[in-house]
């Protein structure tokens, strides 16, 4: 029986994560259009790195062979990198992944390379250009020790948000600044933090999420200890703002919002079959959300439910019968045996959902809108060709990873980084690890 692999966490709105789950039905899949060589990368363990799009150019964030942060450039119509490399350099450490966002100045903000580390963030003082990143050791200025999951995104007014976890795992909360181009100074979007685990718990997030209401939309687990056993107590709330949050009923949450004080949509108890970072948000054909995840049914054994909030009130659907109990316990970054993927519409009376597992394999339902229960299968489609699938390096225990782009994005393909690494080993050294891969970026289009 083997693992699944394949993919790391990229911290855009776990894109990885979403593109390998789309819910949408079988389609043909993506033909190569270029294939452009990159870098020599570090390939001793999975850590997430970066594709920014603003055409014509696009940037890529990456532990170069020797593992510094690495920061490239290149223009879509002159291709050749230029490179800079930053003085941070990567341990053993999956959770020190990489993001970059550019504000509307064309100035790039870079973040990465923390896991309860104080702020690592540069800033180009010059729009575009890499050359001039400078560190800027404090953002706005208090909690910024102990800094974990950093995650740029856009607010109601499209204002640059930034958010990151202050605090440990067991112990932590989540903080929102906000960006003013004119200043060039962040500012707190929050004067407390969104969410406070009173020194006895942390929230892991999915999202922000803005769905099809126009809302912002969050849910999260909260877990006791570094130990991912402890998680427990699937949590949601929603805003227009990112600044005032309410629960599911409308009713407005007061911050920083307490575990006594959130809305609880499944009160999964600890050692309960969930985990953090498998829980995600879609919506069905009414814009209602519906958040994925997974716990232990009566049995014992572990399934995928969809929670749906109808009429103010959230509903528990069990989606799956599987024969199989998946225990995990303790810390560091590992494998999942089991992911699952947001709900979509799929025509009338219908929606359509992904799962990979390590005994059913991989595969999608169509469900019944009504009863969120499989009412057929269907084929998923491929984000990338099959023939980029299978690992080159002749090396043990290696895997596939995959970043799509984000920002502008350019008309008539889309873009994604590939590059082979070991898989997740909870952090650990290894004595043994294979020798630096190319990181390859690949334009993608249809056959």
């Amino acid at each position: 029986m083997s693992r699944i692999r394949g993919g790391v966490f990229c911290p855009h709105l776990f894109v990885v994560m979403l593109a390998l789950c789309a819910a949408v039905p079988a389609m043909a899949q993506p033909a190569v259009l270029e294939e452009i060589p990159v870098a020599p990368v570090w390939a001793g363990h999975p850590v997430g790195f970066c594709l920014l799009t603003d055409a014509p150019r696009q940037y890529v964030a990456f532990y170069d062979a020797d593992r510094w942060m690495t920061v490239g450039v290149w223009s879509l119509d002159t291709p050749g990198w230029a490179f800079a490399r930053l003085p941070e350099r990567v341990g053993w450490d999956s959770h020190n992944s990489i993001t970059m966002v550019l504000d509307d100045a064309g100035h790039i903000h870079l973040c990465g390379n923390m896991h309860v580390d104080p702020l690592v963030y540069y800033r180009t003082t010059a729009p575009g250009d890499i050359t001039t990143f400078q560190r800027i050791h404090r953002m706005v200025g208090p909690q910024e020790d102990r800094c974990t999951y950093p995650q740029f995104l856009r607010g109601a007014d499209n204002e640059l948000v930034f958010t990151y976890r202050d605090g440990k795992s067991g112990s932590g909360n989540q903080i929102y600044n906000a960006y003013d181009v004119k200043t060039e100074k962040w500012r707190r979007l929050l004067d407390t933090p969104l969410t406070d685990g009173e020194g006895k718990a942390n929230a892991y997030f999915q999202g922000p999420v803005k769905g099809p209401d126009g809302l912002f939309h969050l849910c999260w687990v909260w877990r006791n200890h570094p130990g991912c056993e402890s998680n427990h107590d699937l949590s949601y709330a929603r805003s227009r703002d990112l600044v005032h949050w309410e629960d599911g009923k409308g009713n407005p949450l007061p911050l920083p919002i307490k575990l006594a004080d959130c809305d609880i949509v499944d009160p999964v108890p600890p050692k309960g079959g969930m985990i953090n970072g498998n829980h995600k948000i879609g919506f069905d054909s009414q814009k209602r959300p519906v958040i994925a995840y997974h716990k232990f049914d009566a049995d014992g054994n572990t399934q995928l439910f969809n929670a749906r909030l109808e009429d103010g009130a959230w509903v528990l659907h069990q989606t799956s019968d599987w024969d199989y109990r998946w225990w995990f316990e303790g810390g560091g970054s590992m494998i999942f045996e089991i992911k699952v993927g947001a709900v979509k519409p799929a025509g009338p009376g219908k929606l359509a959902q992904t799962w990979e597992h390590v005994k059913y394999g991989t595969g999608g339902w169509f469900l019944d809108e009504a009863t969120l229960r499989p009412v057929g299968d269907f084929e998923r489609a491929r984000p990338y060709p099959q023939e980029l699938a299978a690992v080159r390096t002749d090396h043990p225990d290696m895997q596939v990873n995959w970043c799509a782009e984000s920002g502008t994005g350019v008309p008539g393909g889309r873009y994604a980084l590939r590059w082979e690494t070991m898989t997740s080993h909870r952090d650990r050294p290894r004595e043994a690890y294979p020798a630096p891969g190319m990181l390859m970026l690949y334009r993608f289009g249809a056959e």
